[in-house]
């Protein structure tokens, strides 16, 4: 009796390792695959503007890259969105509070320091937009009434893929969508 426990300890201890070793020698590949399949990388085409996605982490980064597919000659304009409104913050309007400058104004300086023209930055309000479908709808629909018809969106690498997806399917016969990633290696 003990000598059968004491093999299937070792039978199940020989198969928990094997699997072990197994995930550890398939996981890398694995997720190298999966991560280099959520980075869609088109080649950029000559476009009306570029758009730097607002929501997420990298906004400072994305800024530098649409300034460098601006100064490349990819795209006319560089488009920025932003201007977040929370019930909190309207709240805080209707008792008066005003902001010192406008939403826009410190992308537009920095956008300036990296070469774009004040005259070639088109910043649209979004107030309500919080994530990538949100911010499609109402930067795209803005797109759309200027007359644009070709677009580069520059994002965070890993959100290539999804925000394409959703630009691409909104507005699949309105706007020809582009997705770049530009390797910004220089520091600023």
């Amino acid at each position: 009796m003990k000598g059968k426990i004491i093999k299937r300890l070792m039978t199940s201890l020989f198969v928990i390792g094997t699997l072990a070793v197994l995930v550890m020698l398939v996981s890398g590949p694995l997720l190298t695959f999966a991560g280099q399949w959520l980075v869609s990388d088109e080649k950029p085409v000559a476009s009306d503007a570029v758009v730097v996605l607002n929501t997420g982490v990298e906004y400072y980064p994305r800024l530098v890259e649409a300034a460098e597919i601006y100064g490349k000659g990819y795209a006319r304009k560089v488009v920025i969105n932003g201007n977040r409104k929370t019930d909190v913050l309207r709240g805080l309007e209707k008792r008066g509070y005003k902001e010192c400058c406008p939403w826009y104004e410190d992308r537009v300086r920095i956008l300036n320091i990296l070469g774009v023209p004040r005259k070639d930055i088109l910043t649209v309000s979004a107030e309500d937009a919080y994530d990538t479908v949100s911010e499609a709808e109402a930067v795209g629909r803005e797109l759309v009434r200027e007359g644009f018809r070709w677009v580069i969106i520059t994002t965070s690498k890993s959100h290539t893929r999804r925000a394409g997806y959703i630009w691409k399917t909104m507005f699949k016969d309105q706007l020809i969508v582009c997705m770049v990633i530009l390797d910004i290696k220089r520091n600023v």
